[in-house]
């Protein structure tokens, strides 16, 4: 393929690329750029050009050593559960944007801490960037058949680079923020972890099913190939030591590379998301590794006899067989490896030289007395030049150095390098005695360590015997072999480099940390690191601090920083969280923690710490004062916690309140209903009355039998208010008590028979059929009042009995000490949501149709008010085949 229909297919591939990145940042809570496939899909900028390519290359040349690089992770991947959610929670309550923050922070926010682990990243992560490089550069030329200029004006590369940097620097400082989530990036970076596993398994089974008859094939004819058993066991016991130390390597690289620390940690936008990390991370892992080894043994099968390069196989062996499809797309998952590494590595790197090295160091003062619109604007020009400069300087290494070495030993040494952080990295979350003191003489004695036994080494070139320095060691003592330091000559160059550079380092950590005390603002932060958990809701309150501050102060800085309303919108938060009164004049412990996060995320810990400790006047506070307050923080947790506990029961408390509530307000609504039906009631007959009463005042010409109609129904109308009022003063002297009855042994099927009488012309007239099931059953009650109970119960049965086949039937049975009576009608029943209510006055069911039945909502009220003054209980409930039945049991003697 031409070198212009490869640029525009590239340039087509980085415009897809830009599109998937605006799409996802306009759509930051859609589900498609904000779930945990994403998150996990994104983590796999592990598997950069090194493991596209440089994994066949080793597996060619070396059999299985290119295994560990991938157990290692999945080997702690079960721990990320407890390990990374740790330090997702430290980052995201401290507004934490990259490792060297994270790590300053622990240390009590050291400037020179941030400042060394920047350096240390820089100086392990722009090769490996370079290699990123080297990998599109090698693999273009490849594709094109085309020969590498030595003219930079001429090399792909280099505009490869420029639009890598464009791209980066501007959706990498989207946001002033360092620890905002960049939605954009983790989903361009998740769509391109698809890609590359696509295209590579897509090469794999096109060289194992197309080129070669299955893996059974490949392995019969490998292994008549030289050195293939030697190359494919493990060897002995100094293999698996050797062994041993890559997958320790790789298992820090999983949590200290700055891309992995920053798609793990700082873009996480939620703790659950790990839970489907921890399963699909490792079998994308699986995935990506499954035909390795096909392809790597199927390309020496095929160019045994000629030199190229193995880790090109994967592009070399469908262009063998001219399959320009397959080869272009196996380019672009190559491609998507190497540029997902670099764009995500250089924001990283960026944040830590901009929050860590220039602004501390350069810009502070400036920023200090700037505006906000004008800090923020210096703030991310300072972030994009960052990332431009540094991945033009990674395309100069790669110009100048890396030209010279292979993927997978430059990859490994940038593992080496950045594995210098790891004591001081998990010493922070589990050791609360590490200090800063050790943390800086543990991460210089291992740099140089690292630099003794390896980068010297690898400069000089590692096979040449010729370098006196790498065969006879320094001044030529044979212990000081920067390859067999103090004898240890069965180790490889990594795990060699690795192992001294780690013991140094851990001891001179450990033996620091232990023998010089910390200041208390380490120990402080040691606490709230290794128990991150217990501070996790109110972690202000645990941050020590004395002095004199005023917030007026404080609120200054943060407008040059966070804008007026911004910073006003924070300290509301603030205020209501804590009771803080909105004008207290004094800032204390909490409010001096809550600043410096609020700008950590735009400068830094360690320059926030400079510009909060500026305007406030802070008093030093010795080593025992810190523990005693720490030990008193540790009770009131415990304290916390009980009262976490009452609170707990107090929601349960206000639930149950809230029910009460809510019922109150809808028997409030009841009465206001009932109050229109009784006002109602009231109205009518006084109206009739009122207007029979005119007429017969106004005309002395009626006649007499119209003239006795009217006064009929005066008296009829007056009867019905009375007893209306009656009822409403029934209920009352009930309800207060001053109602009372007069009980007798009465026969319940004759009180029965006496309320049933005055209403047997309603129940004629609606053809109603009424039953009674008794024999001669004796009672103790009042029975006026059992009378009106009886009217009550019966008049429902028939209001709500069907037009036509009505049916009442009424049971009395005996058992034990109490009578029951048993009202049961065949209409539309009761509403189960209404069961409990409606012996409640002002009740009447919701579940009445369009119209509601005639009635003021007393009876049932009234009737359970005597039913309980007897000792008795009144209950509803729905009868099997349809229809209600109302019961109520009466005492057989005197209780």
């Amino acid at each position: 393929m031409s070198s212009i229909s490869l640029l525009i297919i590239l340039s087509l591939y980085l415009a897809l690329l830009f599109f998937i990145a605006h799409w996802a940042e306009k759509k930051a809570n859609s589900r498609w750029a904000n779930n945990p496939y994403i998150y996990s899909l994104s983590l796999a900028v592990y598997c950069t050009a090194w493991t596209y390519y440089g994994s066949i290359g080793v597996a060619a040349t070396s059999g299985l050593n290119y295994l560990p690089v991938y157990i290692g992770p999945v080997i702690i991947i079960p721990a990320w559960i407890i390990i990374l959610r740790k330090i997702i929670r430290i980052s995201r309550l401290n507004k934490i944007s990259s490792i060297a923050d994270f790590i300053s922070l622990r240390y009590g926010n050291s400037r020179f801490v941030g400042a060394l682990v920047t350096f240390i990243c820089l100086f392990g992560i722009l090769p490996y960037i370079a290699l990123q490089l080297k990998a599109i550069a090698e693999t273009f030329h490849v594709v094109t058949r085309t020969e590498a200029s030595s003219n930079f004006l001429y090399d792909t590369t280099t505009y490869v680079a420029i639009a890598l940097a464009l791209f980066s620097s501007y959706y990498g400082t989207r946001y002033v923020d360092a620890s905002e989530k960049r939605k954009g990036i983790v989903t361009a970076v998740a769509m391109e972890s698809v890609l590359k596993l696509f295209f590579f398994i897509l090469v794999g089974l096109y060289v194992t099913f197309f080129v070669f008859d299955g893996f059974d094939d490949i392995y019969s004819k490998a292994v008549q190939l030289e050195d293939f058993n030697k190359k494919n066991t493990i060897g002995g016991l100094t293999q698996a030591v050797n062994w041993f130390f890559f997958c320790l390597l790789s298992l820090f690289a999983i949590f200290l590379l700055p891309r992995q620390f920053q798609m793990g940690v700082i873009e996480n936008n939620r703790e659950s998301h790990i839970k489907t990390a921890v399963w699909l991370f490792p079998l994308y892992l699986l995935a990506i590794n499954i035909f390795v080894y096909p392809v790597a043994w199927g390309g020496n099968i095929l160019f045994s006899n000629t030199e190229v390069n193995p880790d090109t196989y994967s592009l070399l062996i469908p262009q063998y067989f001219d399959n320009q499809v397959l080869t272009v797309l196996v380019f672009l998952g190559g491609f998507s490896a190497a540029i997902s590494m670099i764009v995500v590595s250089s924001i990283g790197l960026s944040t830590m030289v901009s929050n860590n090295i220039l602004i501390p160091y350069g810009f502070l003062g400036t920023l200090k007395s700037g505006e906000q619109k004008e800090n923020t604007r210096r703030i991310v020009n300072i972030r994009k030049l960052s990332i431009f400069c540094l991945i033009l300087l990674s395309y100069f290494i790669y110009r100048a150095i890396v030209l010279d070495y292979d993927l997978f030993s430059i990859g490994l040494v940038s593992f080496v390098v950045i594995a210098q952080l790891a004591p001081s990295f998990f010493g922070a979350i589990f050791w609360r005695r590490g200090s800063q003191g050790g943390a800086v003489t543990g991460m210089i004695i291992g740099f140089m360590v690292c630099t003794y036994t390896l980068l010297v080494p690898y400069a000089n070139g590692i096979t040449n015997i010729s370098s006196t320095f790498n065969t006879e060691g320094l001044y030529g003592i044979s212990l000081l072999k920067p390859l067999a330091l103090f004898g240890l000559d069965y180790l490889t160059p990594v795990p060699h480099a690795l192992f001294w550079s780690l013991f140094f380092n851990t001891l001179a950590y450990m033996a620091v940390s232990v023998s010089f005390k910390g200041n208390y603002r380490e120990r402080n932060y040691a606490e709230m690191f290794v128990d991150i958990d217990k501070y996790i809701t109110m972690h202000e309150n645990a941050f020590i601090w004395k002095g004199t501050a005023y917030k007026t102060d404080i609120q200054k800085i943060l407008k040059r920083f966070l804008g007026e309303e911004r910073t006003r919108r924070a300290l509301t938060i603030f205020n209501t969280k804590y009771g803080v009164d909105n004008n207290q004049e004094m800032a204390d412990a909490r409010l001096i923690k809550f600043a410096e996060n609020l700008l950590t995320g735009h400068i830094g810990t360690a320059s926030a710490k400079i510009l909060i400790s500026s305007v406030v006047k802070e008093e030093e506070i010795t080593l025992p004062e810190v523990l005693k307050i720490l030990e008193e923080s540790k009770e009131n947790i415990i304290i916390n916690k009980k009262l976490t506990e009452t609170s707990n029961e107090l929601k349960a408390i206000t639930a149950q309140l809230q029910q009460a509530n809510e019922k109150l307000l809808w028997k409030d609504r009841q009465k206001d209903e009932f109050l229109d039906t009784v006002t109602h009631e009231l109205r009518t007959p006084i109206t009739a009355i009122k207007a029979a009463s005119e007429i017969l005042h106004d005309d002395d010409d009626i006649p007499d039998p119209l003239k006795k109609q009217f006064l009929q129904n005066i008296i009829s109308e007056s009867d019905r208010l009375n007893r209306l009022i009656d009822k409403i003063l029934d209920l009352e002297k009930f309800e207060t008590g001053k109602q009372t009855i007069h009980p007798a042994p009465n026969n319940i099927a004759a009180t029965i028979q006496k309320a049933i009488e005055p209403l047997q012309q309603l129940i004629k007239n609606k053809g109603i059929t009424v039953t009674v099931q008794s024999g001669s059953v004796e009672a103790y009650y009042d029975e006026d009042r059992i009378i009106q109970v009886a009217t009550n119960l019966l008049s429902n049965a028939i209001k709500f009995c069907p037009e036509t086949n009505g049916k009442i039937i009424i049971n009395i049975q005996k058992a034990d000490d109490y009578v029951t009576v048993a009202f049961t009608d065949n209409g539309k029943g009761i509403n189960q949501g209404d069961m409990d209510n409606i012996f409640d006055k002002f009740y009447q069911s919701d579940n009445q149709n369009i119209k509601k039945p005639v009635g003021s909502g007393l009876g049932l009220a009234i009737s359970r008010q005597i039913i309980e003054h007897h000792k008795g209980k009144i209950w509803a409930e729905n009868c099997p085949d349809g229809g209600a039945r109302i019961l109520f049991n009466l005492p057989v003697k005197p209780i």
